[in-house]
């Protein structure tokens, strides 16, 4: 569940964004539309926690994200969310297992190699476990970080133009994966885009 009220950000001392209020339950998936420039990336990182410095107050689960501490949020962070960013912040020398891997490990669960296995076969890509991030396509790396957001069935996922790499297929393959891990987890899910083929999928619509 996210909720937000009277959020804004400003850049430096100028920019000011306001976002209408925002009540997002579990369960419940949703697109954020706009334009270039309308603030869809700052909203998602907003309520994530990756942006200070805004007014207004966002809940979380039950917790006000903006109360908290870095390191309180760090910690609430890595056991609720899952971020899927328009770079995939892999590690490049790493295989796709190792940095999926890295995913449970930072967030103090338990390693599960056949959670890494079950992940990465729904979106197409478990021959590729063994390779190098920096051997793969950029549509295979955007796959293994969309693999890692999901692997440990966060309460909240937060995707940022999460299939603009990818073909019609593994778009769906992608789509249909965030949906299905956010209904079996009950997991409120944001994800910002301009592609026009997610909404056959998602009717819930926010517009910027």
């Amino acid at each position: 569940m996210i909720r937000t009220h009277a959020l804004t950000y400003t850049y430096g001392s100028e920019r000011k964004i306001s976002f209408h209020d925002l009540a997002l339950d579990k369960g419940s998936p949703c697109l954020l539309l706009g334009e270039s420039g309308s603030g869809k990336t700052t909203l998602l990182h907003l309520l994530g926690g990756l942006l200070k410095n805004q007014q207004g107050t966002i809940e979380v689960n039950g917790t006000v994200i903006t109360n908290l501490s870095e390191s309180e949020l760090d910690r609430f962070r890595g056991k609720h969310y899952g971020f899927i960013f328009q770079r995939n912040h892999l590690l490049a020398a790493l295989t796709v297992e190792q940095n999926l891997l890295l995913a449970p490990y930072l967030a103090g669960i338990a390693q599960d190699k056949n959670r890494v296995e079950e992940v990465l076969a729904q979106l197409g890509i478990a021959d590729q476990k063994k390779k190098r991030i920096q051997e793969l396509s950029l549509g295979q790396a955007q796959r293994v970080a969309i693999a890692r957001a999901v692997l440990n069935k966060p309460s909240v996922i937060l995707a940022d133009e999460p299939t603009s790499a990818l073909d019609d297929s593994n778009c769906d393959r992608v789509c249909n994966l965030l949906l299905s891990v956010a209904a079996q987890n009950g997991a409120s899910l944001l994800i910002a885009t301009h592609d026009q083929r997610l909404k056959s999928k998602i009717h819930n619509l926010i517009q910027l």
